[in-house]
């Protein structure tokens, strides 16, 4: 027998790389945020109305392009949002003022909506699912690769060039990406060329040949009814809000929290402002080595929500030792840790709406993300509200690990063993759960 071929590892290559380009083209707003504030003569509360809109039209146009996956095929989709967000990218330089801003990010967001839905919907077709949690980990490896580079290269190249040359040189970066990806990527392995028998059948070690037959006779109808009623898809939209809340922080304020509050320089900021990504970056390669891992040997809810309750109540407390009078550099770290421990669970979140419902992945993610945003979406507006009326940077922080803390309440109301299929009322539940793993 031949060797399996390994085309699979070079879509989650494409998906790396993708992270890595959204997060370099969404986080060099926040580095460019006290330059852009002075140019364009903005307050704290309008930059975070900046901030806020690319979040609320993410937040929008997530399920819609999440669903569109599901039904055209990542292959299209994901070139057309990452074609759309790069022009809205390098539209940023031509902003002239507080309103046109707002307008081109609002744009920029609704383009990029549905960029990780989508590379989730992929992997459902090219990864089993004792591959999921470490896929998801190496592609969130990227974006945090994504975000740790996008401080200290933004602020480079904005005190050489400009805060608008830098938006210019990000966007060509997802052009690039478009073009190769349309040309290589197939939305089934068994319509590329270079996949043999042998990885197709490793691809395929969980499907029954019915299910193989039944994706191949059509694309399945998404089941509207049976998601507005699984209190697994309310549960994991409640754990992702927590997520997102505190993540949008470090995009958004940690640049200008860290140069105008802590008192760094700019470039000790930038250090410390790419710092929390990098060891998000190892967390996320870590825990989804540790989501696959626990899951094989203990099971799916050990795997996934054990280790997510655990990660995310550790961040919470974190972000509250952050709080504490400790120096400067202690009050770094510690926001820098707390992304990290948040992260660990971070492959776990994106493999359980996969092993839910493969088929229906870029719904499920599409919800579960856009929630994620709203919560994004809040964060910076109580950051910036805070700090203009109340002149308190301490408060967002205290209900930041709040949230944390009830986001790990909430993993532990998800039950990833019960696919989406046996949610409907009558159906039993399965005898073995685990049986992919056995």
């Amino acid at each position: 027998m031949p060797p399996p071929t390994r085309v699979r590892v070079r879509v989650l290559a494409f998906a790396f790389l993708l992270a890595v380009i959204t997060y370099l083209d969404r986080i060099c707003i926040s580095a460019a945020a006290p330059v852009i504030m002075d140019d364009l003569h903005l307050s704290v509360l309008q930059m975070s109305v900046v901030f806020s809109a690319f979040t609320l039209s993410y937040s929008l146009f997530e399920i819609p392009s999440g669903w569109l996956g599901d039904v055209k095929g990542p292959r299209r989709v994901l070139a057309r949002i990452v074609l759309w967000w790069s022009g809205f990218t390098m539209l940023t330089a031509a902003a002239r003022g507080f309103y046109s801003l707002v307008e081109i990010r609002f744009l920029f967001g609704a383009g990029e909506a549905g960029a990780f839905p989508n590379v989730a919907r992929s992997f459902s077709r090219w990864f089993p699912v004792r591959e999921r949690g470490r896929a998801n980990g190496v592609m969130f490896f990227g974006s945090r690769m994504g975000g740790m580079l996008s401080a200290p290269v933004a602020l480079f190249i904005v005190s050489r060039w400009g805060w608008r040359t830098s938006f210019v040189l990000f966007g060509f970066l997802g052009i690039a990406w478009a073009a190769a990806w349309f040309a290589w990527y197939r939305d089934r392995p068994e319509d590329h060329t270079a996949v043999n028998r042998e990885e197709l059948a490793w691809i395929q070690q969980d499907s029954t040949s019915d299910d193989v037959a039944a994706r191949d006779a059509r694309t399945p109808g998404t089941p509207w009814r049976t998601l507005r009623r699984s209190r697994n898809l309310y549960a994991i939209c409640a754990m992702y809000f927590a997520f997102g809340y505190g993540l949008y922080f470090y995009f958004t304020w940690l640049p200008t929290f860290l140069i105008k509050v802590l008192g760094f320089s700019v470039l000790g900021g930038g250090v410390f402002a790419a710092l929390p990504f990098l060891l998000a970056g190892i967390a996320d390669l870590v825990g989804g080595w540790l989501t696959d891992r626990l899951s094989r040997r203990h099971g799916l809810r050990v795997g996934r929500c054990y280790l997510g309750f655990g990660a995310f109540l550790t961040c919470a407390a974190l972000v509250f030792a952050s709080t504490l009078p400790v120096p400067a550099v202690a009050k770094a770290v510690l926001l820098a840790m707390a992304l990290g421990s948040a992260d660990l669970a971070l492959g776990a979140c994106w493999a359980v709406p996969i092993d839910l419902a493969p088929d229906h992945a870029g719904v499920i993610t599409g919800c579960m993300n856009t929630l994620g945003n709203l919560g994004g979406l809040l964060g910076p507006l109580v950051v910036g509200i805070a700090v203009d009326r109340w002149h308190s940077w301490t408060f967002p922080f205290y209900i930041t690990a709040l949230i944390y803390a009830c986001g790990a309440c909430a993993w532990l109301a998800i039950d990833p063993t019960l696919p989406l299929a046996r949610q409907k009322p009558g159906l039993p539940r399965p005898a073995k759960t685990q049986r992919e793993y056995r």
